[in-house]
């Protein structure tokens, strides 16, 4: 009996191929695009195809639930076009039933041009605000061509020069391109495309009007997160996004092939999945459509799709009392071993920004309707637990330094335990009295109290903090200025681990030596973020001096990836040239500042919807009496 199914490989593009783990279905044999049999080999276990597994470069793959990543649309009377996760069709496919009905597919069509009408009405609706948006983005285009400095054009040019394509399309940038040092930057991956890296480059494309490129790079990567990898025997959840990828040519039958490869976090350092990968894309994924005004990308079936795996993947219940997210030392921006193991500020700041893009990106309907429930039931949460047990200032600090411990009980003020003797010295004569900030890390009997910038800046961003919180990390910034910009804006972390603490918590990292890189290291990226945050606070002359101070030292010192000492004056000891994201998030923060009507588009208000939802309203017939919250001195409506 022949398979039901059969694919029509019309519209493939012979060069182009995706470095996955599907292939053709056809009469009962799975076979992979092109891929030799030394490099694939394919397992299919049941008389539908129901499970169908691949080993490919010894890392095993899984083909999960192929139905449910399809987009369908009819175009005639014999075909569907199919969008596939993580398929190897580089444009549609076509899939043609042999079980061909006319009266069916006729009334399919029916139901598509009805659909159509109505969608019409929706349209019509967004024109106006789509109209207005696009007009208000050519006009910020315009203007920033006109006021550009030599040093913008700079940038410009080698943002440009460091863009990827992939089947004759662009689909990112490298993290550099210093041409100098090619052979070491093969040897790591600053020639692979990152998530993470991408974002400032993707806005900067946006504030300049060019979307395609961004487009293109959202649903590439959506394509990759369908892959089921299995590494020493394990899998990491589904809806996992890949921290980078590369674009490979690999000759395959006697012609050369575009591959796309990605790095799940197999080949990382450390090996550690990118829990921010998917955060990221999330928040992409909404500035995309905020600048553009097309939202017609958010809506299409395989984002949605998309959209709630990475939502179920970090909203999965486990053991963890905490509405925070639990991860792995060098699971973000900082990928190396610096101490941040448990709920880091930046992990949380981030998924607060995802749920809160998440609340605005879903098409609720009734299989999506419990999933909504959840994101706002976790907004909340953790917008509680974090400025109520995270947030430090001189009035939090001593209560903290007066804590009795060993509480057992619901009305306990030292919930977790914290001993008044982790309050390190530097700290009790380093916050300003009108200055606070989120601490950095939060777990039972511990308080990390270095100063993250990444985190603080997003809580800025996303409203994670309260307004008075806010200002009050700005006023920090500005008070200890030599301290966390210095030289060169900005610095990852505050203070550096050093001697015997940089010893054991970093393992004695030598890249992470005190003052360099990651710890304590002043990163240039961060500008562009920075910026928001002033620019949403009504502190714009903080922005554009620290813009100003970057713009004298950034071109001269060929745009390095991160600078070293306190001050931020010596270039990184192994910073690679000519970063990406470095002039990026130079060029972002440039554009921003001219344009602030499109910054605002990238922030949050302060939503006291979130605010007045508890769990514990939500579950009446849990016999609970009181409420957590009650017995907090709650940050909550500061």
């Amino acid at each position: 009996m022949s398979n039901p199914f059969t694919f029509n490989l019309g519209n493939f593009h012979n060069r182009c191929i995706h470095h996955y783990p599907f292939g053709l279905l056809n009469n009962g044999n799975y076979n992979f695009f092109g891929l030799p049999s030394s490099r694939v080999t394919a397992s299919r276990r049941g008389a539908k195809g129901d499970d169908v597994s691949a080993i490919i470069g010894g890392v095993s793959f899984k083909a999960r639930e192929f139905a449910s990543f399809i987009e369908t649309h009819v175009n005639d009377k014999n075909a569907e076009r199919a969008y596939v996760k993580g398929g190897m069709n580089v444009k549609p496919i076509i899939v043609e039933r042999d079980d061909k009905d006319e009266n069916n597919a006729e009334g399919r069509e029916e139901e598509e041009e009805e659909k159509s009408r109505l969608q019409c009405c929706e349209e019509d609706a967004k024109i106006e605000n789509s109209s207005d948006l696009k007009n208000l983005s050519n006009e910020a285009k315009n203007k920033d061509e006109e006021e550009e400095t030599e040093v913008e054009k700079e940038a410009w040019k080698l943002l440009q020069e460091a863009l990827v394509t992939y089947c004759d399309t662009p689909v990112g940038t490298v993290a550099a391109n210093d041409s100098g040092d090619q052979q070491q930057q093969q040897a790591l991956n600053y020639d692979q495309v990152f998530i993470r890296d991408f974002v400032p480059s993707a806005l900067a494309f946006l504030l300049k009007g060019e979307h395609e490129i961004v487009k293109n790079f959202l649903l590439r990567t959506l394509q990759l997160q369908s892959w089921a990898k299995t590494v020493d025997c394990h899998s990491p959840g589904q809806g996992l996004m890949p921290a980078s990828f590369k674009v490979e040519t690999v000759k395959i039958d006697d012609e050369d092939k575009e591959v796309l490869d990605p790095d799940f976090g197999e080949s990382a350092i450390g090996r550690v999945a990118p829990v921010d990968s998917g955060l990221w894309w999330i928040i992409l994924l909404r500035a995309y459509g905020k600048i553009t005004g097309d939202y017609s990308l958010q809506e299409r079936v395989d984002v949605q799709t998309g959209l709630k795996m990475i939502l179920n993947l970090c909203l999965t219940d486990g053991f963890d009392m905490f509405p925070s997210l639990l991860v792995t030392d060098g699971s973000c921006m900082i990928d190396r071993r610096m101490g941040i193991h448990g709920h880091p500020l930046e992990i949380q700041a981030l998924f607060y920004s995802a749920l809160r893009c998440s609340r605005e990106l879903l098409v609720v309907d009734e299989k999506s309707e419990t999933l909504f429930g959840e994101v706002i039931t976790r907004l909340s949460a953790l917008s509680f637990h974090i400025r109520e047990y995270y947030w430090l200032d001189m009035k939090k600090m001593n209560e903290i330094y007066r804590y009795k411990t060993e509480e057992y009980s619901l009305e306990a003020t030292n919930k977790f335990n914290i001993y008044p003797e982790q309050i390190p010295m530097w700290l009790m004569d380093w916050i300003p009295e009108d200055g606070g900030y989120f601490i950095g890390n939060l777990q039972p009997a511990h308080m990390d109290f270095r100063f993250f910038m990444l985190g603080n800046l997003w809580s800025i961003v996303s409203s994670l903090g309260t307004p008075k919180q806010n200002e009050a990390i700005l006023n920090v910034i500005n008070i200890k200025w030599n301290d966390l910009v210095g030289n060169m804006p900005m610095k990852i972390c505050y203070p550096a681990l050093e001697h015997e603490e940089w010893r054991i918590i970093t393992g004695s990292d030598p890249k992470n030596t005190p003052w360099s890189y990651h710890n304590g290291g002043s990163w240039p990226t961060l500008l562009w973020q920075f910026t928001l945050a002033c620019m949403k606070m009504g502190r714009t002359e903080l922005a554009q001096k620290a813009v100003t101070l970057a713009e004298e030292r950034l071109p001269k010192d060929s745009w390095p990836e991160y600078y070293d000492t306190r001050m931020g004056r010596f270039i990184g000891k192994q910073a690679r040239f000519y970063q990406t994201w470095t002039l990026a998030g130079f060029l972002a923060s440039k554009m921003l500042l001219k344009n602030p009507e499109m910054a605002s588009l990238l922030c949050w208000d302060e939503d006291y919807e979130i605010l007045e939802t508890c769990v514990c309203i939500l579950h009446k017939k849990s016999g609970r009496t009181k409420c957590s919250r009650n017995a907090a001195k709650s940050q909550i409506l500061v």
